[in-house]
């Protein structure tokens, strides 16, 4: 059946016998009307049909549902020895060499450095002669008053005579202790020369090179040793973030475990987690006025030493939780001229915005702290495209509601 719109050519024009000028007129009206006839047909099959109403927007949501969700707190962080110690030189004298290989792990009492031990070999061996005439001039002394203590007492000899001879006595005996604190002073001195590691530890390099001269009080530093383990942790709460924390917890939005029994967590420079968990051990009750913040200490076992002092690292503290917390996708707030908002679908499946004060991040989520309810439902994929009051489609794939399709969905299709 041929379409009722079909174009028909205007009919031809009406001809007389040649030569009629009557018929001539009457044709020319012919064509003109014919012609009008035409437009108007074709004008009529040119109107379009009626634009189809727009489909719904194709959306997905989630329920609000307040439970009490553990956060982190993330800090910037450096390691330090926990026990850090200066070695240095306790005599005078000539450095013969160094005994170790810099940078390396000691022992507890392994030799680090050796001095030149001869002059106080020498001042010893002064030292213990000097102990030995004294001790001789004890035993002359000892004698002495025993031949006249008896003959004191028949009156042989006069009282001064026994006074005389104790205290000569007395006098030898201090003087053999005070040359006995010589000797000891001089093997001390001597045993000095032989400098030793006081702990197990990481060794750094040498700041005197053999044949130095070193005195205790001027260039007596001689090298450092790093103990290992357990290693402490270093970082900084600024006054701001602790007011603010005291804040919430006074207000029942964040509580702290108990006993502040945190769990810190470290974060290498590569990104690699650390193996080993830490506590804080320490947390400075002093506000440091050039940093504008506390300190605080964690301490980790570092039995291998995988942590070596003065890396940068980043802590993340456990413990801490946000009773009845809401929280909502980061996608699913949308940021006004003047606050964030999210959009709210009511039972009739149409959303609305709704004004909301958002916290910090949680992973992928946003801490919604005012604005949400318990059981209201908020739009997260395909927000940007919601218009107020206007029917959803409420859909469970994520791409369904932003308008994409995953790469083999879109293959397929076009094959097709």
């Amino acid at each position: 059946m041929a379409h009722a719109c079909r174009h028909q050519k205007p009919p031809l024009p009406w001809r007389t016998a040649p030569g009629g000028d009557v018929a001539k007129g009457v044709g020319s009206m012919v064509v003109v009307v014919a012609a009008l006839a035409f437009v108007v047909a074709g004008a009529g099959c040119s109107k379009k049909p009626a634009v189809a109403a727009a489909a719904p927007v194709e959306v997905t949501v989630t329920t609000v549902a307040p439970h009490d969700t553990p956060v982190d707190f993330e800090f910037t962080a450096q390691t330090q020895s926990s026990r850090e110690v200066q070695i240095r030189s306790r005599v005078d004298g000539f450095l013969d060499r160094r005994m170790y290989v810099e940078g390396s792990l000691v022992k507890v009492g392994q030799t680090l450095f050796q001095m030149d031990p001869k002059p106080f070999e020498a001042a010893l061996r002064t030292a213990q002669g000097q102990l030995a005439q004294q001790q001789a001039r004890l035993e002359v002394a000892k004698a002495n008053l025993a031949r006249v203590r008896p003959l004191a007492q028949e009156n042989a000899l006069s009282k001064k005579d026994l006074d005389d001879a104790i205290g000569n006595e007395k006098q030898s005996r201090a003087a053999v202790i005070a040359a006995q604190g010589e000797v000891d002073t001089a093997e001390l001195n001597l045993s000095y020369t032989t400098i030793k590691s006081p702990l197990n530890g990481l060794s750094s390099f040498a700041r005197q090179q053999d044949g130095s001269y070193v005195t205790s009080t001027q260039n007596g530093l001689l090298t450092y040793v790093y103990q290992l383990d357990p290693m402490w942790v270093n970082f900084s709460i600024s006054e701001n973030q602790q007011l603010r924390y005291r804040d919430q917890i006074a207000a029942g939005t964040l509580r702290f475990p108990a006993n502040r029994a945190f769990a810190v967590s470290l974060q290498l420079a590569d990104g690699s987690v650390y193996k080993g968990r830490g506590a804080i051990d320490f947390a400075n009750p002093a506000f440091n006025t050039e940093t504008g913040s506390f300190l605080v200490r964690a301490v980790f076992a570092n039995p291998d030493g995988t942590l070596r002092p003065g890396q940068f690292v980043r802590a993340r503290v456990s413990g801490a939780i946000r009773p009845n917390a809401i929280l909502v996708p980061q996608r699913a707030v949308l940021q006004g001229a003047k606050s964030h908002f999210v959009w709210v679908v009511n039972k009739d499946d149409k959303a609305s915005q709704r004004v909301v004060e958002v916290g910090e991040w949680h992973g992928n989520d946003w801490f919604v702290l005012d604005g949400l309810k318990d059981g209201e439902r908020v739009v997260v994929d395909g927000a940007i495209r919601v218009v107020a009051d206007t029917p959803l489609k409420i859909v469970a794939n994520p791409a369904a509601a932003t308008g994409s399709a995953p790469a083999s969905a879109s293959a397929t299709a076009s094959a097709n």
